[in-house]
């Protein structure tokens, strides 16, 4: 930061410490005179602002008692003007000596933008045709002890933005606007899996064994029990235990917790869902993921065909379904199906110059690093990637027609990926083998491998019928919906890193 940007702040933090002192003394004198406006626990207000907006012949000339943020005043003497903002719209009113008497006025015009009033008085349309209320009482219910950011306008850096979402809230409107839509995303979500017979769930956020997804977790300790336990990085094992148990169909919406890299798309706890179907597939995943996408599209924004950062994409069915290998011949021209060891794919992967871990030499590693690397960002349309290598697959049931190969699928959007779905293993002593090998791999210095689930394997020994399962990102759905470049532009208290 410059000599005159330090300078800058400086000047501004004075400013605020000078409006706060201000502010304070106004408080210490309400608070003198017996009108602590913190004392006020209860305010009886009739409507909102939106439903007098949207309804203006019902309310004309009707007594309502409103109440809302100042975010703007025009004293005019003996008359004034001020706007409050509510949970849902701003509105006007009409504040004037006549109607609230001499102290009351006078009392009002000290209201500083940000104060929280009530407002009673009948509604009316002024001569420039907007709707207003004119005051015949104004009660100030909160004191609004620090000023809104350069005069209500000023909030537009990001870092600080995520850090106050309660003042960006108030001043950027449409950030309200995205977080109503999460909302209603997330509700529409659960009355399409509800209306198709899944069963809403909760499973453990505090887990012994940390499974179900190949991610670095968060370690904690539990006193009484004197152990380590681990925040979830999936909620997979406990769910497809329910299956077992004798549910046909679950699912669970929640957060989820990775102990990694921050960036535009990932944030360490965000939302996730993951549905579990008995005697369905991978395939039967593909029809339900595109089907409950497009009808969220269409329910709420009305259209299947959206624009998300620049990019026009149509999310109506049915969506493009290619290979993990055919999609890299596609784009490179290389055939996985002609490379059948893992020293020709080593050698090739020397050729690209592409990095490859020592524990990760392995054609089936290879295939998933060249898909990484060259494939990702060129899926722009809706499209599901399927049959990826038994080595990034430790849960996946194996192709009958190419054991190396399992029945998962990724789906891709916008060149991102949105969400992760198999074909279950119910095999428990394949399952017990793909295990052992992942502990190998932690052991050999791979944080994100899965640990040893022994009560798992067990359940699979009492049966685990054939079973679908997916898991969908809901932060990065209601991304795509809402045209939202960041993941921290639709979690409402995104995770900072604490200033000094």
């Amino acid at each position: 930061m410059s000599e005159n940007q330090n300078n800058q702040v400086e000047e501004q933090e004075l400013d605020i410490n000078h409006l706060m002192q201000v502010r304070r003394e106004k408080l210490e004198e309400l608070q003198a005179n017996g009108k602590n406006p913190f004392e006020i626990t209860k305010f009886n207000r009739t409507n909102t602002a939106g439903e007098i907006k949207q309804n203006f012949e019902n309310f004309d000339q009707k007594d309502v008692t409103v109440a809302g943020r100042i975010i703007a005043k025009r004293i005019m003497g003996k008359a004034s003007f001020c706007t409050i903002q509510d949970c849902d719209e701003k509105i006007q009113s009409y504040v004037s000596i006549n109607d609230l008497g001499e102290e009351s006025y006078k009392a009002f015009k000290t209201y500083d933008i940000g104060d929280i009033i009530g407002i009673t008085g009948f509604v009316f349309k002024t001569r420039t045709e907007e709707i207003s209320v004119h005051a015949k009482e104004v009660t100030l219910l909160s004191k609004s002890l620090r000023p809104l950011p350069e005069k209500f306008h000023g909030l537009k850096d990001p870092d600080l933005r995520y850090r106050q979402r309660y003042t960006d809230l108030i001043v950027n409107p449409e950030v309200k606007k995205t977080f109503e839509l999460r909302s209603r995303i997330i509700k529409e979500m659960r009355n399409f899996l509800d209306a198709k017979g899944y069963m809403e769930v909760e499973t453990p956020i505090l887990n012994t064994i940390a499974g179900g997804a190949t991610a670095k977790p968060f370690v904690t300790h539990h006193n009484a029990l004197d152990i380590d336990m681990y925040l979830r990085i999936a909620p997979e094992l406990y769910l497809k235990r329910l299956i077992v148990g004798g549910f046909d169909k679950v699912y669970e919406i929640g957060r989820l917790f990775r102990n990694e890299g921050m960036d535009l798309k990932h944030n360490p706890e965000f939302t996730s869902m993951e549905l579990y179907a008995a005697y369905e597939d991978y395939n039967d995943m593909m029809n339900i993921t595109e089907e409950m996408v497009s009808t969220i599209a269409k329910n709420i924004l009305g259209t299947t065909k959206i624009t998300y950062q620049g990019q026009e994409i149509d999310l109506t069915p049915s969506w493009k379904r290619i290979t993990m290998i055919d999609a890299i011949k596609e784009v490179t021209g290389i055939d996985f199906n002609q490379i059948n060891t893992d020293e020709e794919a080593i050698k090739l992967a020397e050729e690209r110059k592409l990095v490859v871990d020592d524990i990760k030499k392995t054609r089936g590693n290879i295939i998933n690093i060249f898909f990484e690397e060259y494939v990702e960002e060129t899926l722009i349309q809706p499209t599901f990637v399927c049959d990826y290598p038994v080595e990034v697959s430790p849960l996946t049931k194996r192709k009958p027609s190419d054991p190396r190969l399992t029945e998962r699928f990724e789906l891709f959007i916008g060149g991102r990926e949105y969400g992760n779905a198999y074909s279950e293993l119910n095999d428990p002593i394949d399952q017990y083998e793909r295990f052992k090998k992942q502990v190998e791999a932690r052991e050999a210095g791979d944080e994100e491998a899965n640990m040893m689930d022994e009560d798992f394997v067990q359940a699979l020994e009492i049966g685990l019928p054939p079973t679908g399962g997916l898991g969908m990102g809901i932060d990065r759905l209601i991304m795509l919906l809402t045209d939202s470049a960041s993941i921290r532009d639709v979690l409402l208290f995104p995770t900072m890193k604490p200033l000094n």
